[in-house]
């Protein structure tokens, strides 16, 4: 069983992602060229995906995340689409346990809904920074001020119409 802290990081990080991923889609800020999150996406994939069409969506914005990340940030470093494998892991089996209760649709309806939602995630503000911005050391995942600023970066970035992107290093 996770201990309860480990579980809150858990669940943060994959409203995080899930927050995120939303907003970076074409329909929004278009960071990736996905549209999981569209309506007609979701008509597509529940006949393939019959109770599990909120996961394959969250799968496919988070892959789709993940290669941005990657082809805009230096090999080796992380990011909250690009964890270590022990906790890519954990968030798996927690996403897998329980997408009802992490996944909230009335948080996505919009990009407005979605970006309020994210700065209540984050809990903190950022300054206006734009691409790669290093935040600290993978080690320090675990603190819950470096959720928040990686948090309010997205935000402050998804709001402005620039694009940052927060990473960590080993």
């Amino acid at each position: 069983m996770v201990p309860r802290e480990q579980s809150d990081l858990m669940r943060r990080i994959i409203k995080l992602r899930y927050l995120v991923g939303f907003l970076g889609e074409k329909s929004q800020c278009n960071w990736w060229p996905t549209s999981f999150y569209e309506a007609s996406s979701i008509r597509f994939l529940e006949p393939v995906f019959s109770r599990t069409a909120p996961l394959a969506q969250y799968h496919g914005a988070v892959e789709a995340a993940r290669r941005f990340h990657d082809e805009n940030l230096s090999v080796g470093s992380f990011h909250i689409f690009r964890l270590p494998e022990e906790i890519e892991q954990d968030l798996h089996e927690m996403v897998q346990a329980e997408q009802l209760e992490l996944f909230d649709p009335s948080l996505i309806v919009d990009q407005a809904s979605a970006l309020n939602a994210l700065s209540k995630v984050s809990n903190a503000t950022a300054d206006e920074v734009v691409g790669p911005v290093q935040v600290g050391k993978i080690d320090e995942l675990r603190a819950s001020s470096l959720l928040d600023k990686i948090g309010a970066i997205y935000q402050m970035a998804l709001s402005s119409n620039t694009q940052a992107l927060p990473y960590l290093v080993a």
